[in-house]
């Protein structure tokens, strides 16, 4: 019977801690580590906290969470840019850029993608802290961000936050008090967003500009995502998907000796003109196109995406991107490759079908990432 008091007290106590638990609204920690980034060694300071949206009244409505990362001994802080990274979704934090592609720091993972234990994380040899600062913004409810109830408790209108055009403009809002906390107005500015991020960042530096005064000097989209364009069954949509083809064929090696012996950046161009000068407008064609042009278009896509003349035929020119996944090493390896990192492969129960079983690099993100 102690034992059972004891416990309950113990659950009584957990509980009341755990009910006056709260997101610290406006706070940052700071510390200074080394790194060497091209063969430079060098010290950054990083902060992490929580920065505040506020409402009309100047009442905080929301709290996002960053890490900002600077590189120390600058002389002239002015003319080094300031990079402001997202991720997509929406509905994502910013790790995914943070710990994986551009800061200072990158999981542990081995020469296929995958976790290698002790888990951890270790310099990032092709970080851009060496030449530029840069922040990894969570919107609200990704990461640590949350809404802020008011002095009653009530939460703030979700409208606020959730929409395409409500997103664009309380970051900008965000951006500006950060910039002007930082004293960064003078900096060189730039904005990456991947996936959805790329959404993202096309309305944020058109709101920066018009309700902030604001003026990037660029954005930086990686791997952009335009739902708009992904719901309609247009020329361009399958046409576009022709050049990230060819990168993919080209990294699993399977492409035509003639374009597998150069570097990618020579052969792109190329792919990106036959998709924009000759697949859109064949595409376009329907059923009014020559059996004569059709086979000619079908070659010439056979060469710059790995895949055979037949299946390309099949599908009338216009392969889905699912079934390359599945079909690009079919009669190779028998392996799929992945969806968001095609780099990635998977292995299905049966060869057969028109897509994969699952994403491959999931498999991965899932694990290293959580």
């Amino acid at each position: 019977m102690k034992r059972i008091s004891i416990l309950l007290v113990l659950l009584i106590c957990m509980s009341t801690f755990a009910q006056k638990r709260e997101i610290a609204v406006d706070t940052m920690v700071t510390t200074t580590h080394n790194t060497t980034v091209k063969g430079q060694s060098f010290s950054y300071t990083a902060t992490t906290g929580t920065q505040p949206v506020w409402d009309k009244m100047g009442n905080p409505i929301a709290t996002l969470f960053y890490t900002y990362y600077e590189r120390n001994n600058v002389k002239n802080r002015a003319k080094r840019p300031l990079i402001i990274s997202f991720n997509g979704g929406p509905g994502s934090a910013s790790v995914w850029m943070h710990i994986a592609y551009t800061g200072p720091q990158i999981l542990k993972i081995d020469d296929e993608g995958y976790p290698v234990q002790p888990y951890g994380v270790k310099p990032n040899p092709y970080s851009i802290i060496d030449v530029a600062d840069i922040v990894f913004v969570n919107p609200v409810n990704t990461g640590y961000s949350r809404m802020i109830p008011d002095a009653e408790g009530k939460m703030p209108d979700r409208e606020q936050f959730f929409g395409i055009n409500a997103d664009v403009k309380y970051l900008a809002e965000w951006i500006n008090t950060f910039v002007s906390r930082k004293k960064r107005w003078e900096s060189p500015k730039y904005i990456i967003g991947e996936s959805y991020g790329g959404t993202r960042v096309m309305g944020l530096s058109l709101e920066l500009q018009n309700s902030q005064w604001m003026y990037l000097n660029g954005v930086i989209m990686v791997s952009p995502a335009d739902y708009n364009l992904y719901n309609t069954d247009q020329p361009v949509y399958s046409a576009i998907n022709l050049p990230y083809f060819t990168a993919a064929a080209w990294h699993h090696k399977v492409l035509p000796p003639a374009l597998q012996n150069q570097d990618l950046t020579d052969i792109l161009p190329e792919s990106e003109d036959f998709a924009i000068n000759t697949l859109m407008p064949a595409l376009a064609k329907g059923g009014f196109i020559s059996e004569q042009e059709k086979n000619e278009v079908a070659e010439k896509y056979a060469s710059y995406s790995g895949l055979s003349k037949k299946v390309i035929l099949q599908h009338n020119l216009d392969v889905p991107t699912r079934f390359f996944w599945k079909e690009l090493l079919r009669d190779e390896t028998g392996q799929t490759i992945g969806r968001l990192d095609s780099r990635y492969l998977g292995l299905d129960r049966t060869e057969a079908g028109v897509g994969p079983d699952y994403s491959a690099e999931l498999t991965s993100w899932l694990h290293s990432f959580t």
